[in-house]
């Protein structure tokens, strides 16, 4: 991760889709339908990050806790999941992307797996920007898996539990070969994390909006990014330290 306190634009970018549910209730429609509508959003969302040149966009699809919510929505939640993969996957690969799916698969179906497999596999070789979609995730399971790897290498005698530090623990984590996260968006006006990638989000930039995700729009997004844009990343440092650091680059 670049953390040079500068501005422009962010490498990485983290979204909470968060409101679908309630812009169904207030159209007076199941929730099915928000959900529906929250993949137009998505999908225009993907496209204008592509287009502005952001390397990594992060989307949470579904976290560890959205396993107890009601079974038919859940089931629908997969199967959309599936048909979205089936049908966005070669305008994906057209457009050079690189997709990828964090999370715990152990629950998902075989078929879902396989697909999820087969377009990670298909679009591993293109060059343009990371998707990556969060679904079964999350950060404390990403962290527990994480120690789960370090402690199993110390029991195989690769290295002592000395050994461990930040720089070791984080190349467990789930994306521990993409940037951290600069820019961590959450719509639909609440204002918490809901145990979204922790460890990587340690400096990110928030944005709160009380936009609902299926009304979050290109000009949203873009709102979002020139809020980034204006802010100073100190990564610890003083102001009058990086204006020495920005006065000698």
């Amino acid at each position: 991760m670049d953390q040079s306190g500068g501005r422009g634009l962010p490498r990485h970018v983290a979204i909470i889709m968060d409101g679908n549910g309630r812009w169904a209730k207030l159209q007076g429609k199941p929730r099915q339908a928000g959900h529906k509508a929250g993949a137009d959003s998505v999908r225009a969302v993907i496209e204008e990050s592509a287009t502005s040149g952001i390397e990594v966009l992060t989307l949470f699809a579904f976290s560890s806790e959205n396993w107890k919510r009601p079974e038919k929505e859940v089931s629908f939640l997969m199967d959309l999941f599936l048909r979205a993969l089936n049908r966005e996957v070669n305008l994906l690969d057209e457009q050079g992307i690189r997709f990828r799916v964090i999370g715990d698969r152990s629950n998902l179906s075989t078929k879902l797996v396989e697909t999820i497999t087969d377009a990670e596999e298909r679009t591993a070789g293109n060059s343009g920007m990371v998707l990556q979609l969060a679904f079964s995730y999350g950060g404390r399971w990403d962290i527990v898996q994480a120690a789960q790897k370090a402690a199993q290498m110390v029991a195989d005698g690769q290295l002592s539990a000395e050994d461990i530090d930040e720089n070791i623990f984080s190349q467990q984590l789930s994306f521990s070969d993409l940037p951290e996260v600069d820019l961590f968006i959450r719509t639909g006006g609440e204002l918490r994390i809901s145990n979204f990638i922790l460890w990587q989000a340690a400096y990110a930039e928030f944005y709160f909006t009380d936009t609902l995700w299926p009304d979050f729009s290109v000009d949203s997004l873009r709102s979002a990014l020139e809020d980034y844009a204006n802010r100073e990343r100190r990564f610890g440092r003083t102001s009058d330290q990086l204006e020495v650091k920005d006065a000698k680059a």
